[in-house]
């Protein structure tokens, strides 16, 4: 039995300890952690003296976590509200622009600042809208989801999707600060965990086997907070290296090839039915996990053990024969290609990854066919 399939216990003040975890510095970033990044938030508001400052937010972070959020800041100078609709299929131009239009009618100039409390739409559209208002306004990201703290948030990656495509439009900025504050995960039903657990056994993957092994035995989701640091770190090491995501960078996209396409797919039958994008991530990493023995030299039985891991965690999802047609159309539209190849990144082994992988449509198949065993 594996250890993931006894995480999924009831969550109940798990966070009534405070962590002592340390800043850490991305390519042009810092990343806080807890009261720290409060205090952070308050001296850039200080210093940078804002004319404005605007806060955008989804209909369940604005029940769940506004409170929390201006208790612990503890700042008395105002904030204006922008709220938007939750939900992927809602990552889309038309509420950008709304946002943009509340920005201009209330004043918003280039010394505003925006921020955005949520999930990963909230920080990847947030970041995307602030970054083109005006040609660029500061914005400050509060990450609301496991998922968000350790990938979406960190990095400068900021964008919508386009239709069903994902993250096809955007640029690469980086906020002003971001906050970390685990309490905010006391609000997340079991299934967001498991879709941030996703990013995390990820980053192990690629680059930590020890920290995948860590991963594999965690018993309960409370011992993933201490673990959060670390897939920051982890991230945050490789995108200071590689900021405009043209070489190393590619690493972090392993999994998402596929994973992106699976969650485009689902979100196009049924968008309020749809998976959540650690949920894609996972089928997507044990199919690559498959090409990866193909291609990249990964032994057969780590491709066995991440997806036994995997699938231990998350449900497995009925995957017709008749979807990879699609599948192959879809990623087409992946942001690695180049040149009209389809490019993956892949392991060498667990904790060693490779990119720019070109890809035969068959071993897409019997990839497909490797997570339907």
């Amino acid at each position: 039995m594996h250890s993931l399939e006894k995480i999924g216990i009831k969550i109940i003040g798990i966070f009534e300890e405070t962590l002592t975890m340390q800043p850490i510095r991305t390519a042009q970033s810092v990343v806080y952690f807890e009261e720290d990044g409060y205090e952070a938030l308050r001296q850039l508001w200080e210093h940078k003296n804002y004319a404005s400052v605007f806060l955008l937010m989804d209909e369940h972070t604005h029940q769940y976590c506004l409170a929390p959020f201006m208790a612990a800041l503890a700042w008395d100078k105002p904030i204006e509200l922008i709220e938007l609709p939750s939900g992927e299929q809602n990552k889309q131009l038309f509420f950008c622009q709304s946002v943009w239009e509340q920005l201009s009618e209330q004043g918003a100039d280039r010394k505003s600042l925006l921020i955005n409390l949520g999930g990963g739409v909230i920080t990847d559209m947030g970041g995307f809208i602030a970054s083109c208002y005006k040609r660029g306004i500061d914005f400050v990201n509060v990450p609301t989801t496991l998922l968000s703290m350790v990938d979406a948030s960190v990095g400068g990656k900021t964008g919508i999707d386009l239709g069903l495509l994902k993250n096809q439009i955007g640029v690469i900025a980086e906020p002003s600060l971001v906050i970390i504050d685990p309490r905010m995960l006391d609000t997340l039903d079991q299934r967001q965990w498991r879709s941030g657990l996703a990013e995390m056994l990820k980053h192990g993957l690629i680059m930590d086997a020890d920290y995948w092994h860590q991963l594999k035995n965690i018993e309960r989701f409370s011992d993933l907070v201490p673990l959060i640091h670390h897939s920051v770190a982890l991230k945050a090491a490789v995108t200071k290296e590689d900021p405009t995501e043209q070489g190393k960078r590619k690493i972090l996209n392993f999994g998402h090839t596929l994973g992106h396409a699976i969650e485009s797919h689902f979100l196009e039958k049924d968008p309020e039915d749809c998976l959540l994008h650690g949920e894609a991530i996972a089928i997507g990493m044990i199919m690559e996990a498959y090409l990866s023995t193909v291609y990249t030299g990964l032994r057969l039985d780590e491709a066995e053990e991440i997806k036994a891991t995997i699938l231990s965690a998350y449900d497995s999802i009925d995957l017709p024969e008749s979807i990879l047609p699609h599948i192959l159309e879809l990623i087409q539209h992946d942001k690695k290609n180049s040149h009209g190849i389809v490019q993956f990144s892949l392991l060498n082994k667990i904790g060693t990854c490779q990119w720019n992988c070109p890809v035969e449509d068959g071993a897409i198949k019997n990839a497909i066919d490797f997570y339907r065993s």
